[in-house]
């Protein structure tokens, strides 16, 4: 009998490596945690979770709280500045988690199918399919896929309000007039915040690449993109305490979901940062660099050092297929 992955494997918040909300998991994965699969032989997710523990030991991944309080964002008080805990980001390592559930879930209900338990595979069918309607969800508000239409409808609002408002004014009943025009230029406002997302995501351009290894140009830490947004897409009460808006180019810039190298900060894990904060070395980066997560996102590691990311993760981003570039000088050694 192998069990299905439970709250505890991917929610602990001490050795294992991972942490976030554990009432996120038990409202999303219910079936995830009290079902147990019919299958004699392992699959390799499961393998590979229990692996994942045995390699992320007590020593680099210190105990840690599921969610912090607000004392860890800072060295000794605001007045001090921000330490590097300020852009950890508890929104984004679950992003991540979702993303390993949704692979997870395509290789069970594939080892079931292969094992011939079709219902066991039907169930696990279904509750894949939830998962990734909840994550289309979430792309769609996340990335402004659906600030097309909230910018539409905001559009039709503006209209039947502006002939609301033209009545008033004909009937000279100034307070009402005042009151719709307050609401329309809080629509038109709106408006043009949810159209500028949508163009912003459509046109992004980005510094760095999935899998490239990068320096933190103040904290100093070494590590990995995972994920990319072409604006800050993180909730004002992070911008706040993260100060996103005394950077120089604020939350209008790309944003990064990066691993952080647990040698360098074991307490991070997963933190968001500012394309003007992260510096990729001119030189191959060979050095060892380890977190729980690479396993899953990334095959190995290329010729220059960087990380090579899974297929699934290129086509969540839209990112193309990386080659490395040919030293001419090599070319013709050979």
């Amino acid at each position: 009998m192998v069990q299905v992955l439970s709250l505890s494997t991917l929610t602990t918040s001490g050795n294992g490596g991972f942490y976030g909300s554990p009432a996120l998991w038990r409202r999303h994965f219910k079936l995830l945690e009290k079902s147990r699969i019919g299958i004699d032989r392992p699959c390799f997710c499961h393998q590979f979770v229990q692996g994942l523990h045995l390699r992320v030991t007590f020593n680099l991944l210190r105990q840690r709280n599921l969610r912090a309080n607000a004392g860890w964002l800072f060295k000794g008080g605001s007045d001090r500045g921000l330490d590097a805990s300020s852009e950890r980001s508890e929104s984004a390592n679950e992003d991540i988690l979702f993303f390993f559930f949704q692979l997870d879930l395509a290789t069970r209900v594939q080892c079931a199918l292969n094992m011939e338990e079709y219902d066991i595979a039907q169930q696990l069918r279904n509750k894949l399919t939830e998962v990734e309607e909840e994550i289309s969800r979430q792309l769609e508000a996340k990335r402004g896929l659906s600030s097309k239409s909230e910018a539409q409808d905001k559009a039709l609002s503006i209209i039947r309000l502006r002939a609301d408002l033209q009545k008033a004014i004909d009937s000279e009943n100034y307070a009402l007039a005042a009151d719709l025009r307050d609401q329309i230029c809080k629509l038109e406002a709106e408006s043009l915040a949810a159209s500028a997302t949508a163009l912003a995501f459509e046109n992004a351009r980005f510094a760095f690449r999935l899998g490239q290894k990068v320096n933190h140009k103040i904290f100093g830490y070494r590590a990995v993109i995972c994920g990319m947004d072409p604006v800050c897409c993180e909730s004002s009460s992070w911008m706040e305490i993260a100060q996103v808006e005394k950077l120089q180019q604020g939350p209008s810039q790309p944003f990064y979901q990066v691993l952080v190298d647990v040698h360098a900060d074991p307490n991070i894990l997963v933190a968001y940062v500012a394309e003007e904060n992260l510096l990729a070395s001119d030189q191959p980066d060979m050095a060892r660099f380890d977190h729980p997560y690479i396993s899953f996102l990334f095959y190995g590691t290329d010729t220059a050092g960087d990380f090579i990311p899974i297929k699934q993760l290129r086509e969540k981003y839209n990112r193309p297929r990386y080659e490395v570039p040919t030293d001419p000088e090599d070319e013709e050694l050979q």
